[in-house]
Order: C-alpha cells, then sequence, then structure tokens
C-alpha cells in the first residue's frame, strides 16, 4: 500500500511538473507571437512569404518593391491561383511579379513551405531570408525553417491580424482557440528541431 501511494505521488509531482514547463511554454511562445519587423535599411538575399492571408502577401511584396532583398518565393499558392489573380488581390505591379516573383505550389502546410523554401534558397545560393508570415504562425514557421536551413539567416517580419490588435484579444475565444492550436503544433516542431540539432541532421 505504502509503495502505491509513493508511486501516485510521484506520479502527480511529474504532472504538475510537466504542466509548468507547458505553462510557461505558452507564455513564453505568447511573447514571440508579437509584432516583429526587420530593422530599417536591412535587406536580405530574398524574401519568403508563407500563403494563409492577403496581408501577409501584400507586405512581402511592399518589402521586395523597397528593394529589402532580390526575389521574393510565395509558398503554398494553390496550384489553380494564378500570378496575375495574386498581383490584383494585393496591387503589385506586373513588372515586379514577372521579374522577381516565384511561386512555389506543392506546399501544403507549414512544413511543406519549408520544403519548398529550402529548395529555392538552395538554387538560388540565399543565405539569408526574411519570413513574412502572420504574427501568431511566426514561431513554428521560423523553427520549422532552422531545422532545413540551418545555415540560413532568418530575419521575422510578422504581420499582425486585426484580431489581435483589439483591446483585450486576449478574452476572444475564437482568437485564443487559434494560439493554443498553433502552440500545441509548435511543440512536435520545436521537439523535431530538437532531435535534428542533437543528431546533427536536417531532413525533411
Amino acid at each position: 500500500m505504502q509503495l502505491l501511494l509513493t508511486i501516485a505521488n510521484t506520479l502527480t509531482k511529474l504532472i504538475a511538473f510537466g504542466l509548468a514547463i507547458l505553462l510557461v511554454g505558452f507564455v513564453l511562445f505568447l511573447g514571440a507571437t508579437g509584432p516583429q519587423s526587420i530593422p530599417a535599411g536591412r535587406k536580405a538575399d530574398g524574401i519568403v512569404a508563407l500563403t494563409g492571408g492577403k496581408a501577409r502577401i501584400g507586405e512581402a511584396v511592399k518589402l521586395l518593391s523597397r528593394k529589402r532583398a532580390k526575389r521574393l518565393l510565395i509558398t503554398g499558392v494553390h496550384p489553380e491561383t494564378t500570378s496575375r489573380q495574386l498581383r490584383k488581390l494585393v496591387h503589385g505591379s506586373s513588372e515586379l511579379f514577372e521579374c522577381c516573383i516565384d511561386l512555389g505550389r506543392e506546399a501544403r502546410d507549414t512544413r511543406g513551405n519549408a520544403v519548398e523554401t529550402r529548395d529555392w534558397a538552395r538554387k538560388h545560393n540565399y543565405t539569408s531570408l526574411i519570413v513574412v508570415t502572420s504574427s501568431y504562425h511566426m514561431p513554428r514557421s521560423l523553427v520549422e525553417l532552422r531545422r532545413l536551413l540551418p545555415d540560413v539567416e532568418l530575419l521575422p517580419h510578422a504581420v499582425v491580424p486585426q484580431s489581435f490588435r483589439a483591446s483585450g484579444w486576449w478574452a476572444d475565444q475564437r482568437v485564443m482557440r487559434l494560439i493554443l492550436s498553433e502552440y500545441l503544433k509548435y511543440l512536435p516542431a520545436l521537439a523535431l528541431l530538437c532531435f535534428s540539432r542533437v543528431t546533427g541532421g536536417a531532413g525533411a
């Protein structure tokens, strides 16, 4: 009986410790989902925009038009979406889209975005990238990209969704569900990054 009580107490402490780690991790994750912009005048070899909203693509095109990088990859584009449709969506110039913007159509999720970005960066021999995505999506995007591009400098440029700018957004159940869902996806991605660093691998 005493042994069972000891085991139960040990398990309770381990569970409490695990929950505490998850809570601290969530607080740190929240801190990483705020506004992030590349410093004024800072340039990179390329820009990558992860699809998921008009604002992400528009911000990336704006950075490219300001000559903050040589080329832009829009990764995760729907197979039936044309360059012309994207150009009209963000009011971009046809010259810019024709000369300096590449569309990646293979990715179906964030990990696929990272694979597509890795192949594109290697093709152009890029060693620095500006990463454009939503603020809540940035931590996981960086983790996936760092796993596949350990030698490439990543400069986060986060787009803050309108729903995150309102006062008291943390009380919005829809927003909190989105953040919790993203955090639960972030944890295994982070674990995979740590594993790849320990083993010295960077597999897809």
